[in-house]
């Protein structure tokens, strides 16, 4: 017996249930992201490897999944890998596209992106992300529609969320006032790991990267940050920590100004809104290279999945490729986590189970012949239409609207079809009704 075919571990295959659910995900986001005037785009699943290496630290460079060049000279071929994430494409796109665009750049990109990680529940090495970014601006709007974005996608989906939000010049004033300045990096991959194996563990990797235990111990309020404290006690708190340093004082008042642009832009009705809120989290670090400002997570509030969606602001990421002083921030959706997530609560819609919305059943060939013209009648309607394709047993056919969950069935019969009619059949219901065309686009379209 030949062996079952399988697939390489951390993929996934998607049959129609789960692209139906997909699509919903895309397509929402999608709509959301064309309301700000974000325009997509797409870059090549690989890039060069010199493209990738050195921007995403330490751990994301031991990730990067590496192709064999194939097709080309070997020897003068430069070495490939599949794309990361979307954020570093786009700064290679600007650059490479510079004199074709207008600034600010408003772009959104849908595509999968790999990583040779472990695999595990919410983790996979094949993943899609949906990035939204505009580059070629400081303002700190920028930073205000990233949080708009995320509030109303997650809003129209459903999901209560937290958004999780730091600045990465805190995090370097932190290091500077502890006597660590040169440590920045070995601190944010350390304390970026904070949920996932806790404050000794932490406490422990920031040892092994050669911080002393006065530097550690220093760190130990930032660590162990209570639960329940007001954004802007927080930021007065966090004040008088860093007032030593120019460089965390201009990240606190970059938070302060992004909590006032919120708070001033906020409806009525959203203000009455539980299921999104936000939060000054100062462990959040995101072990990326190129951040330099807002930095953001967002984490479901009703499932146990990780960040669903993560991003920030890099102020000279398109200077690695050539163009310096261009500063960006972005924000990435994960669709994976988002679909995990939606399931896991529950929360698709039952209409997403299919899109036909009417299936022709008959009893013979001349009923066959007959269905099929007015199925195209009724596709020039914009209705989606089924015909079965053979006219066998009428048990069999329902039963396959069933497996479908098509709504209606028109079955076509002998006198019937003589009358130019056919029996609509409401699968919900069993309610049956006789109908001429005119009367089943009507009833259909309604």
């Amino acid at each position: 017996m030949a062996q079952k075919p399988s697939i390489p571990k951390g993929t996934r295959d998607f049959g129609q249930v789960e692209m139906a659910r997909r699509n919903y995900i895309f397509d929402t986001i999608k709509g959301v992201f064309s309301l700000y005037g974000f325009q997509q785009i797409e870059t090549p699943a690989m890039e060069n490897i010199g493209t990738l290496m050195g921007k995403y630290g330490e751990e994301g460079d031991k990730l990067l999944f590496r192709i064999q060049n194939s097709g080309e000279k070997a020897a003068l071929a430069p070495e490939k890998g599949l794309r990361y994430d979307l954020t570093v494409p786009f700064a290679r796109y600007v650059v490479q596209h510079r004199e074709e665009l207008s600034f600010p750049f408003k772009r959104f990109q849908i595509q999968p992106v790999w990583r040779a990680d472990r695999p595990q529940k919410g983790r996979y090495r094949e993943f899609y992300q949906c990035d939204v970014d505009v580059i070629g601006s400081d303002s700190l709007i920028g930073e205000l529609e990233l949080i708009q974005i995320v509030e109303e996608v997650y809003r129209r989906l459903g999901i209560n969320v937290c958004l999780h939000i730091n600045n990465r010049k805190i995090l370097a004033g932190i290091a500077e006032v502890i006597g660590a300045p040169d440590k920045i990096v070995d601190i944010t991959v350390a304390i970026d790991k904070l949920d996932k194996i806790g404050v000794e563990a932490v406490n422990d990797e920031l040892r092994e990267r050669g911080l002393n235990e006065e530097q550690v111990e220093a760190l130990q309020p930032i660590l162990k940050q209570e639960s329940g404290i007001r954004n802007q006690d927080k930021l007065a708190s966090l004040k008088e920590f860093l007032a030593s340093s120019e460089t965390g004082l201009k990240g606190i008042a970059e938070m302060e100004e992004i909590f006032r642009l919120v708070e001033s832009t906020k409806t009525a009705s959203l203000k009455e809104e539980s299921r999104f809120s936000i939060e000054l989290d100062l462990c959040l670090a995101r072990g990326l290279n190129y951040y330099t400002g807002a930095i953001f997570e967002v984490k479901a509030l009703d499932a146990q999945i990780g960040s669903i969606t993560g991003g920030g602001r890099y102020d000279n990421l398109t200077g690695i490729f050539g163009l310096p002083g261009v500063s960006g921030v972005g924000i990435s959706f994960g669709a994976d986590r988002i679909y995990d997530v939606l399931t896991e609560l529950d929360l698709f819609p039952k209409a997403l189970q299919s899109t036909t919305q009417v299936l022709f059943a008959t009893f013979g060939q001349e009923e066959l012949r007959y269905a099929l013209t007015w199925a195209k009648e009724l596709r020039a309607q914009g209705i989606a239409v089924e015909v079965y394709p053979e006219p066998t047993k009428m048990k069999k056919q329902m039963g396959y609207a069933d497996s479908k969950q098509i709504p209606f069935v028109a079955i076509v019969g002998g006198d019937e079809m003589a009358q130019h009619k056919v029996m609509l059949k409401n699968m919900s219901t069993g309610e049956q009704q006789l109908m001429e065309l005119g009367e089943l686009v009507k009833a259909l379209k309604s």
